[in-house]
């Protein structure tokens, strides 16, 4: 098993779950997207061209959240059932400070806490 320090993120456009995988247990925490469902039917009533820039520039901001979590990280596993992983990754290849990690994707389905755990646990194992 891998010594550094180890990530867990499953996230969809709206929440992340990051999961810190230590020797001694795996701690959570949950970043959510500020851009909300009603903010999205506000904006399109607007101007559908205004609800995309706000759209675009909350993600941004949620991309930036996560970024910020994961410099401290040696290695981090992005997964979740939507192409936001992919959407954060292409993100974080702007800045080169995050060279320098492991970053992984795997597609999965929505989970339970305990299924994210066991994810991340047996990903970190084979390490």
């Amino acid at each position: 098993m891998r010594t550094g320090k180890n990530l867990g993120i499953w996230m969809d456009h709206a929440n992340a779950h990051l999961i810190e995988f230590t020797a001694d247990s795996l701690k959570t925490a949950i970043i959510g997207s500020s851009f909300t469902h009603e903010q999205k039917d506000e904006a399109l009533h607007k101007s559908e061209n205004l609800m995309h820039n706000k759209e675009q520039h909350q993600q941004t901001e949620y991309y930036k959240k996560l970024g910020d979590k994961m410099r401290d990280y040696d290695e981090v596993l992005l997964f979740g059932p939507t192409d936001a992983k992919m959407e954060l990754l292409n993100f974080l290849r702007t800045d080169h400070c995050f060279s320098k990690i492991k970053i992984t994707m795997k597609p999965t389905d929505k989970m339970t806490e305990n299924q994210e755990h066991a994810f991340v646990k047996e990903h970190f194992a084979k390490h």
